[in-house]
């Protein structure tokens, strides 16, 4: 897959109505997938900002909606893959599900595997990175009425790599945008 400057996820329709209803779907360890959920594209449209590239990331609306006032989402993000770098008003807190993956919030890098948990706060700038040869997914639970992410400033942005750490972690689809 290419790398896609992309607009927010929180802007997409979903493909199946949102999941309100009483309902059971299984899981399938073998694609690790629910029986009836699609994958649906991570984000579309095309802002053309520093840091709203990714590559390789697919989304699963899990359960949710407005009449539930909430959203739990599954993001899978393939090997070499990584999300948008972005920022916005509401909190998020991950629930990592499979493989290994570094989480870049704010000024800080954590690497993570299942079962851990990270909170972002507001307005910290993020971005998550598979580290490894297998898919990193988590969860990732949201207000079903949010803002939509934001392109972290590309000032900001020239001042997180400028730390070492941070430099490492970070992926940027657009390549004048991360000196070598």
């Amino acid at each position: 897959m290419t790398d896609h400057p992309e607009g927010g996820s929180c802007d997409l329709p979903e493909i199946a109505p949102l999941r309100t209803e009483l309902a059971h779907r299984r899981f399938d360890r073998a694609s690790f997938s629910w029986d009836g959920i699609p994958a649906q594209v991570y984000k579309r449209g095309d802002q053309g900002e520093t840091g709203l590239g990714w590559r390789d990331v697919v989304r699963h609306t899990l359960a949710g909606g407005e009449a539930l006032r909430f959203q739990l989402r599954y993001f899978e993000i393939g090997p070499g893959g990584f999300s948008s770098l972005e920022q916005h008003a509401h909190a998020h807190t991950i629930v990592v599900l499979r493989g290994r993956g570094r989480v870049v919030a704010g000024s800080t890098v954590f690497a993570v595997e299942p079962f851990d948990v990270v909170v972002i706060p507001p307005g910290s700038p993020h971005q998550f990175v598979t580290a490894g040869e297998e898919p990193f997914g988590f969860l990732c639970p949201v207000d079903a009425e949010r803002d939509p992410p934001k392109a972290v400033a590309r000032d900001v942005v020239e001042r997180m790599l400028e730390d070492p750490v941070l430099r490492a972690a970070l992926r940027l689809a657009d390549p004048a945008a991360r000196p070598r």
